[in-house]
């Protein structure tokens, strides 16, 4: 490995899915703000996911919509008013 390109502040964080609270630990250099108290009883840096291995389709088979925050319902309402004005009216009116 090259010299110094590497952090050299690795230490154990604990990582949570928060979509099925499936935690672990392992070791990384990511910032932090909040801490963990894990099962052998020391506090460690938390790093919160939306996904993971345990919850994600393509290791678990089952497909899941994941909707964060209503990410699908305000892609709906900011382009609900695009989709009705996209109908024109002489297309409503197909009767000849």
């Amino acid at each position: 490995m090259k010299e110094g390109i590497h952090p050299s502040d690795y230490r154990y964080v604990v990582f949570k899915d928060m979509s099925n609270e499936h935690t672990f630990r392992t070791r990384s250099c990511v910032a932090a703000k909040e801490t963990i108290k894990w099962e052998d009883g020391e506090e460690y840096p938390l790093i919160k996911l939306e996904i993971s291995n345990t919850s994600h389709p393509f290791y678990t088979g089952k497909m899941k919509l994941v909707d964060t925050a209503g990410r699908v319902d305000k892609f709906r309402n900011r382009y609900k008013t695009h989709r009705a004005s996209a109908v024109r009216p002489e297309e409503e009116n197909t009767e000849d």
